[in-house]
């Protein structure tokens, strides 16, 4: 850009010298701060990163440059690939029904061969791991209180690979190594550094209980990848959007670019097949769990609020009028209407078979009342669905393993999905040792990757608030969408392993609170190497803490001592 454009940009003629204030303060170490150009406001560019480092190691320069141009996809797919070796390995260990996958891997092989859930005997475990092909699918329904997408995941893998404990984790493992691939994506965009981005899936990566959860077949898992979906898709309608009212703004004589009240007021943004794409993940996420539902009503607004900062920024005299009468329309539809349909649509199998457990209530029970005009299958589906609320509001028994909601971001009550006590000479248990030994998978984020998100968590807030810097809103919200809603049920019985619907967000903030650790572009060498240090050694101290917990992730046989060592906290057993 040349100088007097620059100028231009900083509201000086051409030629004009800057205040005299700015001048003496110079003498003392001032520069005043770059003035960004509104295009860049608009659409910020990606940071161009360079080649010393390959220089260094003796890569030709040829090859380097083809290096830094491959690493926007080939530094995500490698951060991808060494988390799904980590979670690949061994899936089928221990080959045991653990925790709720008593309900969901069952339900879920119901679900692939009748279209609906049957009500399973109590004692059927043991028997569907001596020899699952003994195993018949009762007609009979069952009475289940989530929706089906997430069992019809799971139920794909057992299809593949068949009625054991590796068939019935597959495809969440699939997932929560492609959420780690997302989320490598996702932070580059957020953030315009594929560094950051990289990072932000390598923390991912290397949190234990997003590593659990991809190796246990629950619900919560597939909840987190499709509210990730969701979350990406949104950010990529949002750079477009903002494209083309950058596209559509006028410029100058010297080729800046300036806002337009008539444009950004009236300009209609056109096909948003993104956003779209965020309703049926949101329909996705709706159809596994009912707490998608609050990441709709969060992203809805997050979406919305986007588009009311794009058109300010190209110049709207009145951007919430703007919005409301050129987007709010569009984007109601685009992700409430899609993800009700596409939620609605998740119930086909339960739907056509007319064998599920309260499928022909409207042509008994329901006969009659003020709704008869709608169809059976409609009415059928809502008493169903008013009968589970029931139970999820009122779900209240005592559980070992419960805890709050303001205890999950310091992991203050973990949760155990499988213990033995292997006696010495079995299962790996050395024969000198003098008592039992102890086999665990312990749903347990990294701690201290989640103690530092604490800070990292604080650090967003303040940058959202006192910086207006809209990442960090951004990552708030999803932190938020995850988070706040179980505090209005405490009295419900709730576990820490919900938390990792928002653990992707929490990498984020950490991330961006490593960037800032970093130091911004144009910082002195100094202060280059002490936050280069200073991040350098947070982030190994995370891998090696989940290097040192990866016996308790994977359910590997440890003497009773080694065990105990790896219990830091009282509330941890």
């Amino acid at each position: 850009m040349t100088s007097t454009a620059s100028e231009a940009q900083q509201g000086r003629a051409p030629g004009e010298q800057p205040p005299s204030w700015q001048q003496r303060l110079r003498r003392f170490g001032y520069v005043p701060r770059p003035v960004i150009g509104l295009r860049e406001r608009l659409v910020p560019p990606y940071s161009k990163p360079g080649t010393q480092v390959w220089s260094v190691l003796g890569v030709p320069p040829v090859l380097a440059a083809h290096l830094v141009r491959w690493a926007a996809w080939g530094g995500p797919l490698l951060v991808a690939l060494v988390a799904g070796l980590m979670r690949f390995w061994n899936l089928g260990s221990p080959k045991a029904v653990i925790f709720d996958e008593t309900y969901y891997a069952k339900d879920a092989w119901a679900l692939i061969h009748q279209g609906y859930e049957g009500q399973w005997p109590k004692d059927i475990d043991k028997s569907i791991l001596a020899d699952p092909s003994g195993v018949t699918v009762p007609a009979d329904p069952g009475y289940v209180v989530h929706p089906p997408v997430g069992k019809w995941v799971i139920g794909i893998g057992e299809q593949l690979f068949g009625f054991t404990p590796f068939g019935w984790r597959f495809m969440v493992c699939v997932l929560g190594t492609l959420s780690v691939l997302m989320l490598c994506r996702i932070g580059r965009r957020l953030f315009r550094s594929t560094f950051l981005g990289c990072l932000a899936g390598a923390l991912l990566a290397v949190d234990g209980l997003h590593f659990v959860m991809s190796r246990t077949a629950l619900l919560d898992q597939v909840l987190m990848f499709f509210v990730l979906g969701a979350f990406g898709c949104l950010l990529i309608d949002r750079d477009r959007a903002r494209r083309r009212l950058a596209a559509a703004l006028p410029c100058d004589d010297e080729g800046v670019l300036r806002p337009d009240a008539r444009v950004a007021d009236t300009l209609r943004l056109g096909w948003r097949p993104w956003r779209i794409a965020a309703g049926v993940c949101l329909g996705l996420a709706f159809g596994t769990k009912w707490n998608g539902l609050m990441t709709l009503a969060a992203f809805g607004l997050l979406t919305v609020a986007w588009d009311v900062g794009a058109r300010k920024t190209a110049g709207a005299v009145w951007p919430y009028l703007s919005v409301l009468k050129r987007d709010i329309l569009p984007a109601f539809v685009s992700t409430v209407v899609v993800t009700f349909v596409t939620y609605v649509a998740s119930w086909t199998g339960w739907i056509v078979t007319k064998g599920g457990y309260y499928r022909n209530w409207a042509q008994g029970d329901g006969r009659g009342g003020n709704w008869t005009w709608l169809p059976d299958w409609l009415r059928s589906l809502w008493h169903y669905e008013t009968e589970v609320y029931s139970f999820h509001v009122n779900l209240t028994s005592g559980h070992t393993y419960q805890s709050n909601p303001w205890s999950w971001i310091v992991l203050g009550r973990p949760v155990s999905y499988f213990y033995e006590s292997p006696k010495p000479g079995e299962e790996g248990c050395p024969a000198t040792e003098k008592s039992d030994c102890a086999q665990e998978v312990l749903a347990l984020g990294t701690p201290l990757l989640w103690w530092a998100a604490c800070f990292a968590v604080l650090y967003v807030l303040w940058r959202w608030a006192f910086r207006r810097d809209w990442r960090a809103g951004a990552i708030a919200c999803g932190i938020a969408a995850g988070w706040v809603p179980w505090f209005f049920y405490q009295e419900r019985t709730i576990f820490l392993f919900y938390a990792v619907v928002f653990v992707p967000f929490l990498c984020l903030a950490l991330a961006m609170m490593i960037g800032a650790m970093l130091g911004p572009p144009g910082s002195h060498e100094r202060r280059r190497t002490a936050g280069a240090v200073g991040a350098g050694v947070l982030v190994l101290l995370i891998i090696w803490n989940f290097i040192y917990f990866w016996p308790i992730y994977t359910g590997q046989t440890l003497p009773i001592g080694d065990w105990r060592n790896r219990i830091w906290l009282d509330t941890w057993v």
